[in-house]
């Protein structure tokens, strides 16, 4: 079988299950963005058969999200690039993932039109993201018609797929009010790659980019920061730190206009770019805590996939977050904290970082490594991918 693996953002986990379908037999042609900024996986093809080819897809202008205007004309132009792979390829199956909503209608629609069986795994339920973006930017009215469009967009790529892959099931009550066959839904919550992110010594070749002082208490925060996260509180908690008498460094591992912005705003914080896939074990390893981040209003739909490559990496790990949502369920079962993403939970999550020591850092990281191990089957992820791009 010719698969096209489309994860618009190349992370980490999503590239394993591109190799592990090779590994099967199948020809697999994994596809990302070249001007998407993010966390990367190992977008390389390194296996000897040759069934295994990753793909960086550019259309040659920036990717300026937080432009409405630049951004629906870049996704015009990813959708026209998506469709032409597509189109002289000649894939018998298409998985979507991530791609940003109105680049992946458009390309859904060209799918239906030419007989394309395509699979839609669904990471977030993005028009509510982008309604509620919608209703800072427009008025009342204007922003009412935007949302129904948004959300019926998204309906139409749940409802038209030939599968669903949902990472939760919250996303299944969701389903039902746009009307999508259950017969049709699987739910296979994400995972990290234990292989590529395993536990690594404090000191390693990521530590000096990353710390100075090997006396102070290293927390570390590595991914995107968006709508679903706020900064602030990792300023905040820098601040309660300090007040607390706890020495401390604080690393942000990102990129992008929040991330820039943290640079200036605490002399304890350090903001760096992302580094290479095969650094990540070592950017994680370097830390004593490592940190995330996620807004009230996205805890439905959206679980954090940087929790699950913490607890790979065996570091203890808070999470400033609602405690219903499924990583904090993993945090907790790690020997992690959460807090409240507030200044309330920040202020209760410093007993907790004060009390660490280099004995229950190593304790709390090697249950997180298990609880890892105990979760993450890639093996039986492919499996249940195989059968469902088998039978679509």
């Amino acid at each position: 079988m010719r698969i096209c693996l489309h994860d618009f953002s190349g992370h980490p986990f999503q590239a394993e299950l591109a190799r592990r379908l090779a590994d099967r037999g199948h020809e697999v042609v994994h596809t990302s963005s070249a001007e998407y900024v993010s966390g990367k996986g190992d977008l390389a093809a390194d296996d000897e058969s040759g069934r295994l080819t990753f793909v960086r897809l550019a259309v040659d202008r920036p990717y300026e999200k937080n432009s409405p205007r630049a951004r629906l004309t870049w996704e015009r132009a990813y959708a026209a690039a998506a469709i032409e792979q597509l189109r002289t390829s000649r894939f018998d199956v298409f998985i979507s993932c991530n791609i940003p909503l109105l680049a992946s209608h458009r390309i859904a629609r060209w799918s239906r039109r030419h007989g394309l069986p395509w699979v839609f795994w669904h990471q977030d339920v993005y028009s509510a993201a982008m309604s509620d973006e919608l209703r800072t930017r427009a008025p009342r009215p204007a922003a009412a018609v935007g949302a129904r469009l948004l959300d019926r967009m998204e309906a139409y790529l749940a409802r038209r797929a030939s599968h669903v892959v949902a990472i939760g099931d919250a996303f299944t009550e969701v389903y039902d009010g746009w009307g999508v066959d259950p017969q049709r839904v699987s739910v296979i919550p994400n995972w990290a790659p234990l292989d590529d992110i395993r536990p690594r010594p404090r000191e390693n070749p990521s530590s000096r980019l990353l710390f100075d002082d090997d006396q102070h208490l290293r927390l570390l925060y590595a991914g995107t920061i968006g709508r679903k996260h706020n900064p602030a509180l990792l300023v905040e908690l820098m601040q309660r730190l300090r007040a607390a008498g706890t020495p401390a460094r604080l690393t942000v591992v990102s990129e992008g206009d929040a991330a820039a912005d943290l640079a200036h705003r605490d002399p304890d914080l350090r903001v760096v770019g992302f580094q290479p896939a095969e650094a990540l074990a070592d950017v994680l390893g370097s830390a004593d805590v490592l940190v995330a981040l996620l807004e009230p209003d996205a805890t439905r739909f959206s679980i954090p996939s940087k929790v699950l490559s913490y607890m790979a990496a065996g570091r203890p790990i808070l999470g400033l977050m609602p405690s219903d949502n499924p990583a904090a369920t993993d945090i907790v079962a790690s020997g992690g904290h959460v807090g409240t993403p507030d200044v309330a939970g920040v202020e209760g999550s410093i007993a907790w970082l004060h009390a660490l020591d280099t004995s229950s850092i190593t304790d709390i990281g090697a249950r997180a490594r298990t609880v890892a191990e105990e979760k993450f089957d890639a093996e039986r992820v492919t499996d249940r991918f195989d059968q469902i791009l088998r039978s679509t």
